[in-house]
């Protein structure tokens, strides 16, 4: 349907739907789906601030990718964005040298794909992630909503 109205790209497994009982293995069936329609995927993954307490993070990732991405050979219409959960319209963003570790693991985890951080990213922070240089992106949440904002963001990320 998205791709019918010229949609080329597709936000899977983001925070709110895995919180409304969307699994790891409903999204992989959806990967597939979107990629077999032709979409791009952007698949979210991130933990919890529990799990990030518990020490659990790259756990988390690991399954979530490990499940997600299950039995799809060809990853290139696939981005993933990192959220962590506990970051998303808090405000709050994890240290720079976090951000390094979890994107390092990540592209370790699955070779030649682009990752993205997304989480509480706005105006005031995009200075200081943008500094992140094994960061292939951006995904902004609640900033986009805003038209001042998100241009912001925008002009600070070129310039």
């Amino acid at each position: 349907m998205i791709k019918s109205v010229g949609a080329k790209y597709v936000i899977l497994g983001h925070s709110e739907n895995r919180q409304m009982g969307e699994n790891d293995n409903v999204i992989n069936k959806k990967i597939k789906s979107s990629i077999k329609s032709g979409l791009k995927v952007i698949f979210c993954i991130g933990e919890t601030l529990t799990e990030k307490r518990k020490k659990i993070t790259k756990k988390i990732l690991s399954r979530q990718i490990s499940i997600g991405l299950k039995k799809i050979r060809n990853k290139k219409n696939i981005i993933i964005a990192y959220e962590p959960v506990w970051s998303i319209g808090s405000g709050l963003i994890p240290k720079n040298s976090e951000v390094i570790e979890i994107i390092k693991f990540i592209k370790k985890k699955v070779k030649g794909i682009n990752v993205l951080y997304g989480g509480s990213v706005n105006p005031k922070n995009i200075n200081v992630l943008k500094k992140i240089n094994n960061v292939d992106g951006f995904l902004i949440g609640g900033a986009s909503q805003r038209s001042n904002n998100f241009i912001d963001i925008i002009k600070k990320t070129f310039n």
